[in-house]
């Protein structure tokens, strides 16, 4: 079915989508939202705020042929780790592991058919369609006082041709417990046809909790993805969002945060490694309510051959959110001429008693420093490699996890040799064990035991 003339996304027909309705057995209220949020799929534009539609970057996107009640076997998949909460979801259906004694201390997690988390009302054509789309939704309640952190390894894995998998999580972290989530997106080649991925989270963290969202996005180059997530942090809880997007086709990224407790703070890191004809569109919007909260937003992109990125960033510091610190980076480098990006870092500052500062940057690789490479014996490429790794890990070596740069690098190294990161039944390129600490950046961030 085809959108409106001049837009560049084709979806499913309705009928599709009341076949998936009827698969999940959907309550009629639940029925009822999704054809609602079918109905702004069809009307709403790619892109709401008129002010950005010349940045984005969708053309080729045709979801038409997206079956959405495709079932398949089961993909094969690691051993949880130990003392671990481990979370799968695939063409099969979704499958839990919950250890016996975080079950005894009241972790939960639950099947919901509650609206989705992150979009109550959507604002874009391809956010509603993954509302739409949702047939994977669970709730994460984590109680108060949970005497060790809780690691949550979550894998998403896009297997089959026309397959669509859109997940709903809501995570509940009670007063002073802590998580490290990770969020780990892979597929196997599977033809011609476009898979979509969508992802929708929303965090509720208590009186002083902590958690650690990571994301490492690395499906081939068949996969739409859309991701939709928002936090609300109370009295000096803490929030770290740390996204490597290191493949897909069109890649949409929303976070959205809320400080509203005193003390709060959040990081928003978000790396981009962008060749061939991918294409990511980035957009952060942190909002200071509380007094004395921190926020702090860096993203950095790599782009080569016909690459395509946008990131944006909007800090908002209301009337009395005194004592707010809030900085905003977005800075991308071009690797060639056909590659393009553009960065629009954005203050909203209602309150006097602040601090706020931004800084962006769009530019190809310094000649200079390839320059000292190549006198130091290095080749041309290999400098410009080197030089565009570095750049990268800037952002990684600011989050709150040990050697995520070093974690990373394989993957990374794989994805710029042009490699295919596939699911096997054998090779899991999941990431290892890990571990929560500070960084130079802020030695404060530190959980209290390593997390596997």
């Amino acid at each position: 079915m085809a959108l409106a003339a001049g837009t560049e996304a084709l979806i499913p027909t309705a009928d599709r989508l009341i076949l998936l309705s009827e698969q999940l057995g959907d309550s009629a209220s639940r029925r009822t939202e999704r054809l609602r949020d079918f109905r702004f799929a069809e009307e709403l534009p790619l892109e709401p705020n008129p002010l950005y539609r010349k940045y984005g970057y969708f053309a080729g996107v045709d979801l038409s042929a997206l079956d959405l009640t495709r079932t398949g076997p089961p993909v094969a998949i690691p051993a949880p780790l130990p003392g671990a909460v481990q979370i799968v979801h695939d063409v099969a259906g979704t499958r839990l592991h919950l250890p016996p004694e975080l079950r005894s201390l009241g972790v939960e997690v639950t099947s919901s058919d509650l609206p989705t988390a992150a979009e109550p009302l959507p604002e874009d054509r391809l956010s509603a369609l993954a509302q739409a789309l949702v047939n994977r939704s669970y709730r994460l309640t984590v109680p108060d006082g949970l005497p060790t952190p809780l690691r949550v390894q979550e894998i998403s894995v896009v297997s089959e041709p026309g397959q669509s998998l859109s997940v709903d999580r809501q995570i509940r972290v009670g007063t002073a417990s802590q998580v490290l989530f990770t969020e780990e997106v892979f597929s196997r080649p599977a033809g011609t046809v476009q898979r979509f991925l969508g992802s929708a989270t929303q965090w509720d963290l208590g009186l002083e909790a902590k958690a650690v969202h990571l994301t490492v996005h690395a499906p081939d180059p068949g996969v739409v993805s859309i991701y939709r997530r928002r936090a609300r942090a109370g009295d000096r809880a803490r929030l770290a969002w740390i996204y490597a997007g290191l493949g897909g086709f069109r890649t949409k990224i929303r976070n959205r945060t809320s400080l509203d407790g005193s003390g709060a703070a959040v990081d928003d890191l978000q790396t981009f490694f962008g060749a061939g004809e991918q294409s990511y569109d980035s957009a952060i919007d942190m909002t200071h309510v509380g007094t004395d909260t921190h926020g702090r937003s860096i993203t950095r992109g790599v782009f080569r051959d016909q690459a395509r990125g946008m990131s944006r960033g909007l800090v908002r510091i209301e009337a009395n959110a005194r004592k707010t610190v809030s900085f905003i980076s977005e800075h991308a480098m071009l690797l060639s001429k056909g590659a393009r990006s553009d960065t629009i870092p954005i203050l909203e500052i209602l309150c006097r008693d602040v601090k706020a500062t931004h800084s962006t940057s769009v530019a190809p690789v310094d000649p200079e420093r390839v320059f000292y490479l190549e006198s130091r014996g290095h080749p041309t490429s290999s400098a410009i490699r080197m030089i565009g790794e570095g750049f990268l890990a800037y952002v990684l070596e600011h989050a709150p996890i040990a050697s995520l740069r070093d974690l990373l690098y394989p993957t990374l190294s794989r994805r710029w040799d042009g490699e295919a990161i596939a699911w096997g039944p054998q090779d899991f390129p999941l990431l290892p064990e890990l571990s929560v600490v500070g960084t130079e950046a802020d030695p404060e961030w530190r959980f209290d035991a390593k997390m596997r």
